[in-house]
């Protein structure tokens, strides 16, 4: 028996139960990972709350871990029983001792990245190189505008940027995060609490404004992010911290100066298993070369995701954040 933690129904972090269950073995085209850290994100919340739909109640929670093939299915040729691995899309079911998933969805692991540091850079990672490097590609010399420039993906995404040349203006929610985002290549920090941000990137920015917002934040963001922009410019907006954008008319790109928009996702860049593999490997060359390092700032006991998602969704975390089963 192994454990797992799992929903039966949405609601708030106590709907989250730790039960006893018997690994299933992994079907053709399948293997079985056993994790050895797992990683937390704001798409686990979304879940757990209903934001997005379970495929089916009850339902495991967590997308993103790594660990060592424990068992492998028909006809599955490029992965054994004993290879490192890390993932981060598939079915969900991650907060879990074992998980199994399809074997297209996971990478071998270099042997000098620890299992911790994947299960808390894949997903955050990976957003980060198809945002800089896929979504809106960065050259060097842009400035731009990031959200959360302290959080998981920020942290990640800041270093990525400095690494190529790019001036970061991260935006963060206290001194504290401010100094953090600094010490991972921003440029210039902006305290969405105490300054207005608009007027601190036309002031950064000598009025130019940035071509490109990064925006995670969702809801209490959205017209501030269209109004950081330059005319013509790109609205990044990839995550719901604070509430999914809603109700929106098109024509509000057109006033603000002939807008683009677009909602990515990792699934819909690493839609085939070539495409993941490349940005696994662009991803592991930017973690062996020291130009991207992962700050685990803070470690949970499986039994205590309830407690881990409460810190992340307060707010309350910085860096990345893994389960340890």
């Amino acid at each position: 028996m192994a454990k797992r933690i799992q929903i039966t129904r949405t609601g708030g972090p106590e709907v989250l139960e730790s039960v006893e269950v018997e690994p299933a073995a992994p079907q053709a085209g399948e293997v079985r990972v056993r994790n050895h850290a797992i990683g937390l994100n704001f798409i686990d919340i979304y879940f757990r709350t209903g934001l997005y739909a379970a495929p089916a109640m009850p339902s495991g929670l967590g997308t993103e871990g790594a660990g060592v093939v424990d068992a492998v299915g028909d006809g599955v040729t490029d992965l054994a029983e004993g290879d490192r691995v890390a993932y981060a899309q598939g079915p969900l079911g991650a907060y879990a001792e074992y998980h199994v998933l399809p074997a297209a969805k996971v990478v071998k692991l270099p042997e000098d990245i620890a299992f911790e540091i994947a299960a808390a850079s894949m997903l955050k990672g990976l957003t980060a190189q198809y945002l800089l490097r896929q979504t809106y590609p960065l050259r060097g010399g842009e400035t731009i505008l990031f959200h959360a420039a302290a959080g998981g993906v920020g942290s990640i995404a800041c270093q990525w940027a400095h690494a190529l040349g790019v001036k970061v203006i991260g935006t963060v929610g206290s001194e504290e995060k401010a100094a953090l985002a600094k010490r991972n290549g921003a440029w210039a920090t902006i305290n969405y609490r105490e300054e207005d941000v608009v007027e601190r990137v036309r002031e950064l920015t000598d009025g130019a404004m940035v071509p490109v917002v990064y925006d995670s934040v969702g809801k209490d963001t959205w017209l501030t992010s269209l109004d950081c922009l330059a005319p013509r410019g790109l609205m990044v907006s990839f995550g719901n911290a604070s509430g999914a954008v809603e109700g929106v008319n098109v024509g509000i790109l057109n006033q603000k100066g002939s807008l683009f928009l677009t909602r990515p996702s990792l699934n819909g860049y690493a839609d085939t298993r070539e495409r993941f593999q490349e940005m696994c490997l662009d991803l592991f060359d930017m973690l062996e070369s020291g130009k991207v390092k992962v700050d685990i700032a803070q470690r949970f006991a499986l039994d205590e995701a309830g407690k881990a998602q409460e810190a992340l969704a307060s707010r309350r975390t910085t860096g990345s954040t893994i389960l340890v089963p």
